[in-house]
């Protein structure tokens, strides 16, 4: 069997039924590995940063379930990692939209030029972007992946994208620690008039103590198998 390569190669993780991942509607989950930061709170710790740690989801099971259950379904979850730091993600998109299924896709909004692509294309819905709190915090909050400007400078070609296209977006914001609540009123002074800061409570995440340690609870999650 041919290894996949591109965008194929990063589907590590496939949940069939969601009703959390999209508020208000139920959703299969499309975890894509990699990402652009380095988030020491990050959850999904090792599929941003070891997706070889996880088993690929095979093209063919993909869209064998996305054709089949697709009545079923009112949309899906395209998450990470970061979707928009995966080469390729445009491929994947139009594949779900052959299905006719609505589209979300969650990002980090440090590439703008991406997203903008996406939409200028139809190949999404919604994004649901996360705001990590105030600029000045960015270098911190991100592992020191992205400095304050850079994050100032991608954050406003987000927030001039959700003022076009303002059924397409809405910003969230996890309540991690060393966040206070003077951040989170700068960060969400920010978002465009017309926009609220949807607030998460955080869960620490579980890190492996050995090799050979099984995953926790949410990156089996992450890693489901495709049924069809």
């Amino acid at each position: 069997m041919d290894k996949p390569t591109g965008v194929w190669n990063c589907v590590r993780g496939f949940e069939h039924f969601s009703l959390c991942d999209w508020p208000g509607r139920t959703s299969c989950v499309i975890f894509l590995g990699g990402c652009n930061l380095r988030c020491p709170t990050c959850h999904n710790f090792e599929l941003a940063w070891e997706m070889h740690r996880l088993p690929v989801i095979p093209e063919n099971d993909l869209k064998v379930f996305l054709r089949n259950r697709a009545k079923w379904l009112d949309g899906v979850t395209v998450t990470g990692g970061e979707p928009t730091n995966v080469p390729g993600l445009g491929e994947l998109l139009f594949a779900i939209r052959k299905n006719n299924l609505p589209i979300k896709v969650d990002s980090n909004g440090m590439r703008p030029e991406v997203v903008r692509d996406i939409l200028e294309y139809r190949l999404a819905d919604v994004f649901a972007v996360d705001v990590k709190g105030p600029y000045s915090k960015y270098p911190e909050l991100t592992g020191d992946a992205m400095s304050a400007i850079a994050a100032k400078s991608n954050l406003e070609q987000i927030f001039d994208l959700a003022r076009q296209f303002p059924k397409s977006f809405y910003f969230r914001l996890t309540k991690v620690p060393g966040l206070t609540a003077e951040d989170i009123a700068e960060a969400r002074s920010y978002l465009p008039e017309g926009f609220e800061l949807k607030l998460q409570d955080y869960v620490p995440p579980r890190r492996r103590k050995t090799e050979h340690a099984q995953p926790d609870h949410e990156t089996r999650r992450a890693a489901g198998n495709v049924v069809n």
